[in-house]
């Protein structure tokens, strides 16, 4: 997949056919976490907003496709929770990135509000 381009939202909206609205979309959500800055975080459903979009799910389609090429760890569960399944890995980010950090019970953590961007 292309590196996301700056027209990728308006795409997104207007694409030629399902595929190219698709592809359009991916690229688009790619485009906003990329510019999501160190230690902040946005939820599926907040980057889903900014594109115009309700659809959460449809940006966690594509953060589990196409994430590994932006800093995935900072889209989150609503509350602030990692991404299943890799909590491990995100909270290394985290803590490089001075993400500030609630732990729960059960050895569990969120992120702290002052790190979520809504």
């Amino acid at each position: 997949m292309a590196r996301p381009s700056a027209a990728s939202a308006s795409e997104a909206v207007n694409g030629s056919s399902r595929t190219d609205s698709a592809e359009a979309f991916a690229e688009a959500v790619l485009a906003v976490v990329a510019d999501i800055p160190e230690g902040c975080a946005l939820s599926y459903g907040q980057v889903a907003s900014i594109l115009g979009s309700k659809s959460a799910r449809g940006v966690g389609r594509v953060m589990a496709q196409y994430g590994h090429a932006v800093p995935w760890w900072r889209v989150v569960r609503s509350g602030g929770l990692p991404p299943t399944g890799h909590e491990d890995r995100a909270l290394e980010h985290y803590e490089a990135e001075g993400t500030p950090i609630v732990p729960m019970s059960g050895g569990r953590y969120r992120l702290g509000r002052e790190a979520l961007l809504y």
